[in-house]
């Protein structure tokens, strides 16, 4: 398992990352239980979560991959050797996730109840990596990756400034090492590691943000703030929910696919990515390789990713995940990979 840094002094990360966002809906507690096994002994070290979680979020599943993580913790010990993160919702309408009913935003009382919250599900003292699951300010795609630029929307926000205060104070009570970012622009990045730097706070780990072959916008601004602030790429949907696998293919349904049960793939649905999907599949094809394993191969090549977030609903879909890891992509492989982009350039937010 390759090793890349998190942040500028953080610890060392497995390339992949389990994301366990299905634990608690498509995933039941022991198949959870047998992922997180199996990704340990396969070298990973690495699990994202959220409070949010599991996904599609709802108050009757609401914190349930935090608790199923933190009974593995209580059963399986180690904590020490994982490297844990979970996120605070941003600005949303979601009005179950704080116990006075309010929706949500990143003001100190809510982060802070946020994060005693996640504390105690995860049944730990400490967070490795806290994230901002979206920002605070109203920004199109919760500011991921947009494809088509929409003007900044008006509204309430807190300051920047506030917010790393915050999560600073997080830092130095000891419960929480690192803080990251997610679903965030240029813009947004810039301005948290200025405000982190120029107040002496805690600065900004990573940036989590969708990125695989039918969304690659993240290279043209954010890829530069990642090399040169040391502020990785997590990628999450690094296989676009599934779609690069080629199973929505012709508007194919499989039975108990994400997108057949939860009718959510809206967003990989867009003009034009029927096509390119089609391409980067027979590619895949002609190199003798699994559609997904080119897809996630392709994420784990970029220098910009600290860690790419793979998701399972099955054991068989993490180990072809994890087998991602010994494709490499050669300069003519990438050339291929790139000749497809270059015609059917970014078609998914």
């Amino acid at each position: 398992m390759e090793m890349r840094r998190l942040g500028r002094n953080g610890p060392l990360v497995s390339l992949i990352c389990l994301g366990t966002m299905t634990f608690g809906q498509q995933n039941t507690e022991a198949e959870g239980f047998e992922q997180m096994d199996h990704a340990i002994a396969s070298g990973v070290n690495f699990f994202d979560t959220a409070e949010t979680y599991s996904i599609p979020p709802k108050p009757e599943t609401q914190g349930s991959t935090e608790r199923i993580i933190g009974r593995w913790l209580k059963a399986r010990g180690g904590r020490d050797k994982l490297v844990l993160a979970s996120k605070v919702m941003g600005r949303s309408p979601m009005n179950w996730l704080r116990a006075d009913g309010s929706t949500t935003e990143l003001s100190r009382a809510q982060m802070t109840a946020a994060l005693e919250g996640s504390l105690k599900r995860l049944q730990t003292d400490y967070i490795d990596l806290y994230q901002l699951h979206a920002p605070d300010r109203a920004v199109p795609q919760w500011g991921s990756n947009p494809t088509v630029y929409t003007a900044p929307q008006p509204g309430q926000t807190h300051a920047i400034e506030e917010i790393v205060e915050t999560l600073d104070g997080f830092v130095k009570a000891g419960k929480v090492r690192q803080v990251g970012l997610s679903n965030e622009t240029s813009w947004g990045t810039m301005r948290f590691v200025s405000a982190s730097e120029r107040n002496g706070h805690t600065r900004v780990a990573s940036i989590q943000n969708a990125y695989n072959l039918l969304n690659r916008t993240f290279e043209i601004g954010l890829a530069e703030v990642a090399m040169r602030e040391d502020v990785g790429l997590l990628a999450y949907s690094p296989l676009a929910q599934g779609y690069l696998t080629g199973k929505y293919l012709n508007g194919a349904r499989p039975a108990g696919a994400r997108t057949t049960l939860f009718n959510r793939g809206q967003r990989y649905e867009t003009p034009g990515a029927d096509i390119a999907i089609a391409a980067y599949v027979a590619l895949a094809h002609e190199l003798g390789l699994d559609p997904a394993q080119l897809a996630l191969a392709f994420v784990n090549s970029r220098k910009f990713v600290t860690s790419n977030i793979i998701g399972a609903t099955t054991m068989a879909q993490l180990r072809v995940a994890l087998g991602s890891l010994d494709v490499k992509i050669t300069p003519e492989i990438e050339a291929r990979i790139n000749a497809i982009h270059q015609l059917h350039m970014n078609p998914c937010p």
